[in-house]
């Protein structure tokens, strides 16, 4: 645990002076003040990393995609078959997933993870593998208090790893059938929330049955009685091994000073996580797009974040994070390229 702390002890404060200056370069580009709006915003966000040096410019991009089953699946809480996990994990090693197709798009590299699924390994896989799928929170906990911490370790090492590689861009992604149900356990704890108020349809699960998941959802905190102030304890307790290593990815990149982009309703329950294990992360979020998941709009409230995009999209994986990545681009282009106002012999009466 000392390691850990130690690690978390390591996350930089952002850069004020940079992002000031930010500001300052970026009011004097060819265009009036604030007009890029959001966009603008992005560009002195990271312009703050200490990671990125005090510009922002980026290198390589990688969305790194947590692979897990969940016992819970066994409540009826999806309509999915359990081995589609397997199957799409295996997909991704072949690009042929959402996620690879949309990072292909953004020059982002997919990092494919199994850290718990239910099948023996799947070659081109990264083998994180802590158990054939986590314990079934609805009758006990996720996973022990060890093999959280490690995983939790373990995920942080990899990304700081891909960042000593010349990564300076991470976006995170999930695939485990059943694991809305574990999200929004997760969400429901650290929100205060009740498990109606965030608990979603996932992969089509008939509307019918959204009592049933609920119930699910309850059933699990009243069973486990995870510490909402603890959020590796909740993650242990209501989690999965998935969530857990979003978690862990997020708090690997703040580590290094980097940005990472969320994804959709899966990667807010892991972000929640993440600012209550170590609250000094939440500068290093960039949330992508408003999933369509019902609570999506609860975790980011909690969050303090307002996403980018608003597409209607719900398939997770990470796809979320590869779309917004083009974003970062962007506000990355404007910074570096735009020439200026001063080169123009252009001057603008200032504003109030």
């Amino acid at each position: 645990m000392q390691r850990l702390t130690t690690l978390l002890a390591s996350i930089p404060v952002p850069d004020d002076v940079a992002m000031a200056q930010a500001r300052v370069h970026l009011d004097g580009l060819l265009k009036p003040q604030g007009s890029l709006g959001r966009l603008e915003a992005l560009a002195v966000q990271l312009a703050g990393m200490p990671g990125l040096k005090g510009a922002p410019r980026i290198g390589e991009k990688a969305i790194v995609v947590m692979c897990a089953d969940h016992g819970v699946w066994h409540e009826g809480v999806t309509i999915s078959p359990q081995v589609v996990t397997a199957i799409q994990a295996a997909n991704m090693t072949q690009g042929t997933t959402g996620v690879c197709v949309l990072a292909a798009q953004a020059g982002a590299k997919v990092h494919v993870l199994d850290v718990g699924i239910d099948a023996d390994p799947i070659p081109g896989l990264v083998n994180m593998k802590v158990t054939r799928g986590s314990g079934n929170i609805a009758s006990g906990p996720a996973m022990s208090s060890a093999q959280a911490q490690e995983l939790l370790l373990e995920t942080m090492r990899y990304t700081r790893e891909l960042a000593a590689q010349g990564v300076t861009l991470f976006g995170v992604g999930e695939l485990g059938m059943a694991n809305t149900t574990p999200a929004a356990a997760i969400v429901s704890v650290l929100t205060g929330e009740a498990p109606e108020s965030v608990v979603g349809i996932g992969a089509n699960l008939p509307e019918t049955l959204l009592g049933h998941k609920a119930q699910v959802v309850r059933r699990a905190i009243a069973v486990n009685q995870p510490d909402a102030a603890d959020g590796l304890d909740v993650l242990e307790k209501v989690g999965g091994y998935d969530l857990l290593g979003m978690t862990g990815v997020i708090l690997g990149a703040a580590t290094c000073g980097l940005p990472v982009v969320l994804d959709g309703f899966l990667s807010y329950a892991s972000a929640l996580a993440a600012c209550r294990i170590a609250p000094q992360v939440k500068p290093y979020l960039i949330p992508s797009h408003l999933s369509a998941e019902k609570g999506a709009r609860i975790a980011l409230e909690h969050l303090g974040l307002e996403p980018y995009l608003n597409m209607g999209m719900r398939l997770g994986e990470g796809s979320g994070a590869a779309l917004a990545m083009q974003l970062v681009d962007a506000a990355c282009a404007i910074y570096n390229n735009m020439g200026t106002l001063a080169a123009s012999n252009i001057v603008l009466p200032e504003t109030k």
